[in-house]
């Protein structure tokens, strides 16, 4: 009647979501005890844009002179309209033009 359960996988799924939640509730405790005012504050205030360039250079890289290319038109357009969408889908646009376009 029912299908047959594979104990492992049961297991690993189990165990991942274990980790998963201690990492998020460690993660939460250990953030009450961090200072709320100076240098560590600013820190951690700038950290989510730090964040975002270490993710985004890496590709704008490998993309090369088109991948420049594209970043700036995009903060030009965001820069100028305040549009994330329309920001986001003119970069897309160079990259993909520059992918199908050169050899």
């Amino acid at each position: 009647m029912f299908p047959q359960v594979d104990t492992q996988a049961v297991l690993a799924i189990t165990l991942a979501a274990l980790v998963t939640y201690s990492l998020r509730l460690g993660g939460l405790l250990l953030s009450a005890r961090f200072p709320r005012t100076g240098r560590f504050r600013q820190g951690m205030d700038a950290l989510p844009g730090s964040l975002l360039f270490a993710l985004v250079i890496p590709s704008i890289v490998a993309e090369g002179a088109w991948g420049v290319v594209a970043a700036g038109l995009t903060a030009v357009v965001m820069l100028r309209t305040r549009n994330t969408l329309l920001a986001m889908v003119l970069g897309m646009a160079v990259i993909f033009a520059a992918r199908r376009l050169t050899p």
